[in-house]
Formats: structure tokens, C-alpha cells, sequence
């Protein structure tokens, strides 16, 4: 079985991973739009037409077809709407795209739907607003209290996300905010509400934490691995010790049951009062999962098992208790750049 990695970018650690899990019966192919440095670690690699491109499912189903690819699976938020309404096409000829239904990679990508969906179904989170006005009662009102967050409806990674202390600061940093994402990849998304794009959050103080919970493809729970968060770096998991831990296990059990995710579900999570509030949730492989696999986890290679209709080893989802991981950074000498 040959795998293809969409919107693949630097995660070479997931290229390798899946290249270990096919174990030499099939190859991993990684795209992008453009060269990245995970197409060199692939096996074999393809320049994308943009993700919005209205040729772009045509492009990467003629290439599945051409190449034998048997599961299609992306490591970018943009990307999971856009293959999630795709799921019923690509199957028609026998590829299976692993990704969550439309509606809950909408639910993760639009972090205010991920707060209604949250509030909606009993899970503690920060309080979320979409309009000012509605920021500056809740202040007056002294629910919240400043500082707060404000941050791109919907984001990623460290793009636009600043502190506001007062409500001048929060004034301009909304501004600048909507700035920040016409000028960047996030105003693509940002076009289902631009007079909504920005959100204002609570802050909240406190340990932050993090789960990596593990469904099967039948959006079925299999596995989770809870972890705190040693340091982080342009919003991305930089240093975490895997943890035991009662309470993310609870959230993250429950997540699973209500939100009925495909695959893994990146999870961020504050402890606070001895409560675990959730943060933001993405349904593909985030910046967290290394330190999972690097405490014994191998999910990729229980992926593999179910692309292939059988039952993933156990040991797939066991995991050491302790394991405190750091991420390098590893010059590559760069092969085939044009």
C-alpha cells in the first residue's frame, strides 16, 4: 500500500514514521504546494496546485490513480474540509482519505465553533467572544478580567496572537489582527465570516497541558496519551513529559465519544482549580504526537493495520510514563530543490 501525505511541509518526523510502518511494503509519498523539506524524506514527492486551487482535487486524485496510492492523509488544518467533502470521490476508486467528516473539521478549524461545541456539550473552556462589544461587557461585567487573548478565528501555529492588558491594546490589536490574516494563508478560511475573523479569549493562568487522543478510522476511540507541556516554540509543542493524568484522560475519552473524530485529535488544555479546560483541538497529527511516539506509541503503524483491514498490536497505544522528549533542529543538505 502506497500512502500520500498532503500539505506535508517539515513534519519529516511523520514521513518517517509512516515510511517505518509500511515496513517495505509500500511507499510514502509527501506534496506540497511547494518544495518542503519533508518531500526530500519521502520516498517519492509532487508539487501541489494551491489548496483552494479549483483544479486541486483533480491534481491529487489523477496522481493517486498514476501511482497506486492507497490512503490519502494531511498534516495542514486548511487542507481537512477541503479533503473531508472530497472522502465519498476518492473512494470510488478505491482510496480512502483519512480524515474527519466535514462538519467536525469545521468544528476544529473555527475556533469560536470549537467553543460553542465545548460549551455545548459540558467540556470547560475559556470564555470566547467574536464581536467587541461583547468583550467589553463581560469586562465590565467583570467575567473576565484583562488581560485577554486576541487571536485569528481561524488559525494556526504563533500567526497573529497577541496580549491585550487594556481596552486600547485591545482596540488595536483586533485591527491588526485582521490584518495579520488577509496577509497570510489564513484569509482563505477567514472569507466564511470576515466580519467575525477575530476572536477575543480569556487568558487563563496555569499548567498547560496536552492529549493526543487516538480513534480508529471508524471515528471509534482506541488509544490516548496525555502530556504537559515543558516549553513551546511559535505555537507549536516544543518539550513535553508524558504524563499520568486522570482528568485529560476523562476530557479525552469524552471528546472522542461526542466529537466522533477520524484518526488523532491534537488536543491543548489548561489545568485550572483542579479543572481541565480545553483550549483548541486539531484532527490530524500535530506538533504534540512526537513525544507520544517517542514514549513507546506507534500510531501510524495501527493506521497502517486498519488501512489494511486488521487489528493494530496493543503495544500500538502503550506508552512510558516519564518520558520527557525535546525537539532538535537538523540541517538537510537539500537534494532536489527546483
Amino acid at each position: 500500500m502506497n500512502i500520500l501525505l498532503t500539505s506535508s511541509g517539515r513534519r519529516t518526523y511523520i514521513v518517517e514514521y509512516m515510511k517505518q510502518a509500511l515496513n517495505g511494503k509500500g511507499l510514502v509519498h509527501a506534496a506540497n504546494s511547494e518544495f518542503s523539506i519533508a518531500m526530500q524524506v519521502a520516498d517519492k514527492s509532487v508539487c501541489t496546485p494551491m489548496i483552494f486551487d479549483a483544479g486541486y482535487l483533480d491534481f491529487l486524485l489523477a496522481y493517486c490513480q498514476a501511482n497506486q496510492i492507497g490512503a490519502v492523509m494531511s498534516l495542514f488544518d486548511i487542507d481537512l474540509p477541503v479533503l473531508a467533502g472530497a472522502k465519498k470521490r476518492f473512494a470510488e476508486k478505491g482510496i480512502q482519505i483519512v480524515v474527519s467528516d466535514h462538519s467536525v473539521t469545521r468544528i476544529c478549524n473555527d475556533k469560536y465553533q470549537t467553543y460553542t461545541f465545548l460549551q455545548e456539550n459540558n467540556f470547560n473552556a475559556p470564555f470566547t467572544f467574536i464581536k467587541l462589544n461583547d468583550v467589553r461587557q463581560a469586562i465590565h461585567a467583570e467575567s473576565i478580567h484583562y488581560p485577554v487573548i486576541v487571536k485569528p478565528r481561524w488559525g494556526m501555529g504563533s500567526i497573529g496572537i497577541y496580549q491585550a492588558d487594556n481596552d486600547k491594546e485591545l482596540d488595536i490589536f483586533y485591527a491588526k489582527v485582521k490584518k495579520d490574516i488577509q496577509r497570510s494563508y489564513l484569509k482563505y478560511e477567514s472569507t466564511d465570516d470576515h466580519d467575525h475573523c477575530v476572536i477575543v479569549q480569556e487568558k487563563l493562568e496555569g499548567q498547560e497541558f496536552g492529549i493526543d487522543v487516538l480513534n480508529d478510522l471508524d471515528d471509534n476511540f482506541a488509544g490516548l496519551v496525555p502530556k504537559k507541556k515543558i516549553a513551546m516554540r511559535s505555537g507549536e509543542t516544543d518539550s513535553a513529559e508524558v504524563i499520568d493524568h486522570a482528568g485529560l484522560a476523562k476530557v479525552g475519552q469524552a471528546l472522542a465519544a461526542t466529537l466522533k473524530h477520524c484518526g488523532n485529535l491534537d488536543v491543548d488544555c489548561f489545568e485550572k482549580d483542579g479543572k481541565v479546560y480545553v483550549l483548541e483541538m486539531n484532527c490530524r497529527f500535530g506538533g504534540q504526537y512526537p513525544f507520544s511516539h517517542l514514549a513507546g506509541v506507534n500510531y501510524p503503524a495501527a493506521i497502517v493495520s486498519w488501512l489494511r483491514g486488521e487489528t493494530p498490536l496493543q503495544d500500538c497505544f502503550s506508552y512510558k510514563v516519564g518520558t520527557r522528549g525535546i525537539k532538535d533542529i537538523l540541517p538537510r543538505v537539500l537534494l532536489n530543490p527546483s
